[in-house]
């Protein structure tokens, strides 16, 4: 079985393949509490993803799936183009060996398809070659998050996945009280050529608006790429965009 807390069709609003019409599959289940973020839901505190992060208070709501392939193929039926799949979380690399998961990676290959992650979970790609041809948003978490930092950064799960792909790249969220960190720096240095992108922190637009020009700012003195939050900006923290 596999934990899936929801499915639906919307376009990426974040990272480098922001604006890109694409269905959504988010698996339940995380390694990390990221409660730095200060996102809170029914008086627990985490990401602005919680529901499904914390397993313990919202694992009820959860469906057990044993077969992705028919969820994904009811929002491609209307459609005569082949939208990107994008697994997010929680964290999906916690589910990468699960069978009914490379069932559907196999069976969806012609898509482009994108897995979000925090890169702590280091994948072996050799035994599961299927990986060398997705495309890893590798958000790596910062000091803000609240979690520690042996936890939260994993260089050979990083480095794995820039080494056994081609288009994987970062992505991080910043507040504007964190654009003096050096932890950027410091976690990509090793991997040069990947590129950087940043995001402002927030759950809501309003939040957004408090921290994006202090975002942009550090990434033109910085030289990495800006990116906004779109379906944030479009819809706060709905569910379903």
């Amino acid at each position: 079985m596999l934990p899936l807390v929801e499915s639906f069709y919307s376009f990426q609003g974040e990272g480098r393949f922001v604006g890109t019409p694409s269905i959504f599959v988010r698996l339940g289940g995380c390694n990390l509490g990221c409660v730095g973020f200060g996102v809170t839901i029914d008086g627990h505190v985490g990401c602005d993803s919680l529901k499904a992060v914390n397993q313990e208070h919202f694992g009820h709501t959860w469906d057990k799936v044993n077969d992705l392939i028919p969820i994904i193929n009811e929002y491609l039926q209307d459609l005569d183009f082949c939208p990107d799949i994008v697994f997010t979380g929680g964290e999906p690399l916690l589910h990468y060996q699960n069978p009914i998961l490379l069932s559907a990676l196999s069976h969806f290959h012609k898509h482009r398809i994108t897995f979000e992650t925090n890169a702590t979970i280091e994948i072996d790609f050799e035994k599961y070659p299927v990986y060398k041809d997705i495309t890893f948003a590798m958000s790596v978490k910062l000091e803000n998050s609240g979690e520690l930092k042996s936890k939260r950064i994993q260089y050979e799960a990083i480095r794995a996945i820039i080494v056994n792909t081609q288009y994987s790249f970062f992505k991080f969220v910043l507040s504007k009280n964190d654009i003096d960190t050096k932890e950027i720096e410091e976690i990509t240095k090793p991997f040069n050529d990947t590129k950087i992108y940043c995001m402002p922190m927030g759950s809501t637009a309003k939040k957004l608006a408090q921290n994006d020009k202090a975002v942009a700012n550090f990434c033109i003195k910085k030289g990495y790429n800006y990116v906004d939050r779109m379906h944030i900006r479009l819809w706060d923290n709905e569910e379903g965009r």
